[in-house]
Parts: C-alpha cells; structure tokens; sequence
C-alpha cells in the first residue's frame, strides 16, 4: 500500500469522527476518569452517528463499509483523550458484535446486534478467566445441556464493560478439554446466577470498567448458541485479530498526539533561555519516534488492506502474520514513546491533569490485552516457520 490509503469518502468521515470526539468526548477525558466510568449516554450517541456498526451488515442496522472506515474511527478515538472510554467503544463496536453479525440467528441479530448498533445495549466479550487468559483452549467455563437449555457455571475476569452490558458474548466449555470443546453463546446479563463480582481497581484506563463476572447455575435457551457447538475456538481466535489490528491502530494514533503535544509544549516552554524543544537531544529523539511511528502506520495499513479484503472474502488467508508483527511492534513501541514524552513534560508530565500523564499509565496494557507482546512473537515465530 503506497500514499494515503484513504479515499475522500473515508476522509469526510474522518472528520465526522474527530468533530464528535473533540467537542463531546475530549472535554470530559479527566472528569471520567476521576469518576471511573463515563456515561451510557455516549454508547447511544455512537449509534446514532453509526459509529457500532461500521462494517456490521446493513440487514442488522449496520453500514457493510469497509475496513478503512474501522481505521479512522480508531484512529479518531484516540483524540479523546481518555483510553478507558476508548477501549469502552471499540469492544461494542468491533470485539463483542462481529461475530453475532457473522454467526448469529435472526433472533440473536433482533435481541443483541441490533441494540449494540444502536447503543442502546452495552455489550462485552468473556472469553479470559481466572486461570486462562491467551490460553483460550484452558478456559473451564462450563455450559452444560438440559433440555433445550444450557446450563452455565464459571467465572470471566478482566471483561471490558463487564459491570453494566446488558448481554456478553460468551466463551464456554460445551465439549472436552482442550480447543475442540469450546463454543460461543450469546448470554444476556438478567439471567438468574449471573452476578458481577467486583469491578477490578486498575492502573490506568479508569473510565473503562473492567469486572469479574460469575456464573452459578445460569440457564440460557440452546438456541443461544452461536455457530455449531464445540467449534468456537477458531471464531474466537478470528474476533482476536481485529481486536488486534485495532490496539495496534490506535497505538500509533495515540503516539502522533503525544508526538504533537510535545512539540507544542517544546515551543512555549524554555530553559536556560531557549525553547526545550530546539535542544539537539530532543529533537533528535522525537525524529526517531517520528520514523518508528510512521513505519508503525504504514504495518497496521498494510495488514489493514489484508484483513479487509480476508473479510471481504477475496482471499482465504488471514492476515495473522502482519496483524500480529503490527501489534507487537506498535504496543511496544508506544511504551518508549509515552517514556520519553513524559520525561520531556517534567514535573508537568506526572501531573494527572495533563493528558501525557493520563497516556504514560494507559498505553501499558497495549502490551497485554488482547495477547501479550510475547504471545505475539510466538504466533509471528510460528508462522515463520520456526
């Protein structure tokens, strides 16, 4: 992919995007995360800008665009100014839904899609637990047949949204041990047994909550179920690439604001009678982020145009390879930019007022989230052939 991948259409969208988030979301970015959680209110607004359903089909409320409307919401998002909500968003629009669009029934579409879309639901994914978290083919979550029910048992840590979504998109056991004995349901949140154990207190990404979910005895129609039984685990191993692709996007979006903010403040703020800014070791450091940034961009572009047309279905292999060298190399790299940033701020930068403090703390789990930058190596190593 050479130039800018980006049509005039994706671009008229762009600035939609940026309007919205500068004007209702960037202005409230410390309140929320003093707060701890930012209101449902913005989920509605995201559905009636389309923002939830940008590449979910049109039958279900959704847009069909194509993958480079996905990448400048992304990219967009990141002027928030506030991870928490960000991460909030992007698993309604682009971890949890996917795959109910992909697999799910017209009953499944009516009672959860289509009220994702819109905002009017608040949706999560439960696939880590306790004691599995890039182990998928490890999770115990039990869900066990009666009758024309299944019967759920377990517990699902670290989920996104998991203190108020309204249903989740469910991993659980329905077969052996192991990847072969995994399935997916979709299970709403006002079932009897199902319990929120506690919000988990975090780092960073404050305005995102992020919970423990328990469920004892919890009974749900069979006809939940999304796709064939017992073949989950590879649905779930696709939803983990665009749950990628979109860390590693806003990853480098998030850096080039960061990058933006320094040189600013490198041109107010002086010392020994010059601007900070103009002292060689800076500007040398930030043309070398500059670079690493721009090289970030062009590997997340390069795979975006891969897993839109594997999308699109107009190739068979997925991108995997690519998506995981742009997570790898974007995640890691944000942790040295946001360093070096904070450093260049000073006393300012540790501030929690100021949004490179706010960013210091919430691009670490850039690293972790969504597979840990040492699990990218391995898939990277394994493709590779050794």
């Amino acid at each position: 992919m050479v130039g800018n991948p980006f049509t005039a259409d994706h671009e008229a969208f762009r600035r939609t995007v940026r309007q919205w988030v500068e004007k209702e979301l960037r202005p409230h970015a410390l309140e929320w995360d003093e707060a701890g959680i930012f209101p449902a209110e913005v989920f509605r607004r995201a559905g009636e800008l389309g923002l939830l359903g940008i590449r979910h089909s049109p039958e279900s409320g959704g847009a069909g665009l194509d993958y480079g409307y996905v990448v400048a919401f992304v990219e967009e998002l990141a002027r928030s100014e506030n991870a928490g909500v960000n991460t909030a968003l992007l698993v309604q629009a682009e971890v949890a839904t996917p795959i109910i669009d992909a697999l799910g029934t017209e009953e499944q579409k009516k009672l959860f899609l289509e009220p994702a879309i819109r905002g009017e639901k608040i949706a999560a994914l439960g696939i880590s637990e306790p004691n599995a978290g890039s182990d998928v083919a490890s999770i115990r979550t039990t869900a066990r047949r009666a009758g024309d029910d299944y019967v759920i048992n377990g517990a699902k840590m670290w989920i996104t949204n998991g203190t108020r979504a309204d249903f989740v998109t469910l991993a659980v056991r329905t077969g052996d041990e192991g990847h072969g004995g995994i399935s997916l349901v979709t299970f709403p949140t006002d079932v009897r047994g199902f319990s929120v154990g506690k919000k988990l207190e975090k780092v960073g990404n404050l305005a995102c909550d992020t919970a423990i979910l328990y469920f004892e005895d919890c009974r749900i129609p069979r006809r939940f179920l999304l796709g064939e039984e017992n073949a989950g685990f590879v649905h779930i191993m696709t939803n983990f690439q665009g749950e990628r692709l979109g860390a590693a996007l806003i990853a480098n979006a998030g850096m080039e604001l960061m990058i933006e903010q320094a040189l600013r403040y490198g041109r107010e703020r002086h010392a020994f009678g010059r601007p900070i800014g103009s002292f060689q070791v800076w500007r040398h450091r930030f043309v070398e982020h500059m670079t690493g940034i721009e090289a970030g961009k062009r590997l997340c572009y390069h795979a975006a145009a891969l897993f839109d047309d594997w999308l699109a279905g107009r190739t068979d292999i997925p991108p995997v390879r690519e998506i995981s060298m742009a997570k790898l190399y974007s995640g890691d790299l944000a942790q040295k930019v946001a360093y070096d940033v904070m450093q260049f701020f000073g006393g300012m930068g540790y501030v929690t007022e100021t949004p490179i403090a706010r960013a210091w703390r919430d691009v670490r789990p850039l690293t972790i989230g969504g597979g840990t930058s040492e699990v990218m190596k391995e898939i990277i190593s394994k493709i590779s052939g050794f």
